[in-house]
C-alpha cells in the first residue's frame, strides 16, 4: 500500500505521486473504471434499438453532515443522479464522479464514502466510469463536495414530461415523506432533538422501470428532493397548465416527522426526500402502477395522494383533515439548507 497518510494534504491535489496514490488506492481500486484515460469510452450498443435516445444529467452534493443515519454524501450522489435519470423514463447506465476535498479530511472517511458509492452503483445497475479529484486548502470547502453526472437511455416511444399530465391523471408517491430532511435536521445536533428516523435515500431506477412496465402511459414523474412534494407538484401543475388536488389524510407521513415539524414550525410537505418520487399516470393504470410500486422495497409504503384536475390551473390545493381546503404554494426560500 503506497498511501500511508491518514489525512488529505495539498500534495494529494498536486498532480504527482501523492495524487496518483490517492486516486488509485481510494477511488479507482474501488470503482474499477475501464482504463485510466481522461475520458470514459461508452458502448454504443445501448442505442442500437431504433428510436432510443440518450438522457444526461448532472448534480452537485454538499450535504452536512457528510455521514448521517441511512447514508452519506456518496450514497446521495449516486442515488440523486440515478433518480434524475429514472424519473424521465431513462434506464441509468453510467456515472461520473468528481470530488473537491478539503485539506485535512480523513482518508478513512473518503474510503467509507467511496465504498458506499460503489455499493449503491452496483445495486442500481450503473457503473462509475470516470471522475476527477481536486484538493483545496483548509476552509476552501466543507470537508468533501461531490459532483456526479449520469447518462442513461430512453427506450423508443417513451416520452415522459410534466406537460403531458392531463386532468384525471392520478398522483402516486412511493413511500413516507420527509424522512431525509428530518434525519439531517436531527443529525446536525444543533437542536435538542433525538429520533430513530433514517434517511430515505435510495436509487429508484429499478422501481421506475417496473412502474413504467405496469403503466406504459405514465405521464410524468419528479423526485422529491429540495422543496419536497409541494414544490414538485407545483412545478408539474404549472408546466401542465392544470390543477393538482391532494388530500391531507392520504399523505404517508411518520408521526415522528410530523412531530418534529410541529416543534420547529416546519411543513413536512416541503421537507426534502432522497428516495421518493411522485408519478402521474392515467386513472385506468393507477392501480397497476401502485401494485408495481408496492412490490419493491423502495415502494412498500406507496400511496395514491390525489389527481390532476381542470380547476385552479397551475395551482396545488389540499383538502385538509378538517374538511377545508388550502393552497399549497411553491417553497419560498429554504427551510433547511445543505440537505443534499
Amino acid at each position: 500500500m503506497a498511501l500511508r497518510d491518514e489525512r488529505v494534504t495539498l500534495a494529494h491535489g498536486g498532480g504527482g505521486k501523492a495524487m496518483r496514490d490517492l486516486i488509485e488506492e481510494v477511488f479507482t481500486s474501488v470503482f474499477n473504471p475501464p482504463g485510466m484515460e481522461d475520458q470514459a469510452r461508452l458502448s454504443a450498443a445501448a442505442l442500437a434499438e431504433p428510436g432510443a435516445r440518450l438522457a444526461f444529467t448532472t448534480d452537485s452534493f454538499v450535504v452536512t453532515p457528510l455521514e448521517f443515519p441511512g447514508g452519506d454524501i456518496g450514497k446521495i450522489a449516486v442515488c440523486g443522479t440515478v433518480n434524475d435519470l429514472a424519473v424521465g423514463g431513462a434506464r441509468p447506465l453510467w456515472l461520473s464522479a468528481a470530488f473537491i476535498i478539503e485539506e485535512g479530511t480523513e482518508i478513512a472517511l473518503l474510503r467509507r464514502i467511496v465504498a458506499t458509492m460503489a455499493r449503491e452503483a452496483e445495486a442500481a445497475g450503473v457503473r462509475i466510469v470516470t471522475g476527477d479529484t481536486k484538493v483545496v486548502g483548509r476552509g476552501g470547502c466543507d470537508g468533501v463536495f461531490v459532483t456526479t453526472s449520469g447518462v442513461g437511455v430512453i427506450a423508443p416511444g417513451r416520452d415522459m414530461g410534466a406537460a403531458r399530465v392531463r386532468p384525471g391523471d392520478v398522483a402516486i408517491v412511493n413511500g413516507v415523506l420527509g424522512d431525509h430532511g428530518a434525519t439531517i435536521l436531527v443529525a446536525r445536533g444543533d437542536l435538542a432533538l433525538s429520533s430513530e428516523i433514517e434517511s430515505d435515500c435510495a436509487s429508484l431506477g429499478h422501481l421506475m422501470g417496473a412502474v413504467i412496465e405496469a403503466a406504459p402511459d405514465a405521464r410524468a414523474a419528479r423526485d422529491l428532493t429540495r422543496g419536497g412534494l409541494a414544490s414538485a407538484l407545483n412545478e408539474i401543475a404549472q408546466e401542465a397548465g392544470c390543477g393538482v388536488a391532494i388530500a391531507e389524510d392520504a399523505l404517508p407521513l411518520r408521526p415522528e416527522v410530523v412531530g418534529t415539524c410541529e416543534i420547529l414550525g416546519l411543513d413536512p410537505l416541503y421537507l426534502a426526500n432522497e428516495g421518493r418520487i411522485v408519478i402521474f399516470v392515467p386513472e385506468a393504470q393507477a392501480e397497476a402502477a401502485l401494485a408495481a410500486m408496492k412490490a419493491h422495497p423502495e415502494g412498500a409504503g406507496a400511496a395514491i395522494i390525489g389527481k390532476a384536475v381542470a380547476e385552479h390551473p397551475g395551482q396545488v390545493r389540499m383538502k385538509t383533515a378538517f374538511g377545508g381546503s388550502r393552497i399549497v404554494d411553491m417553497l419560498v426560500g429554504e427551510q433547511l439548507p445543505r440537505i443534499c
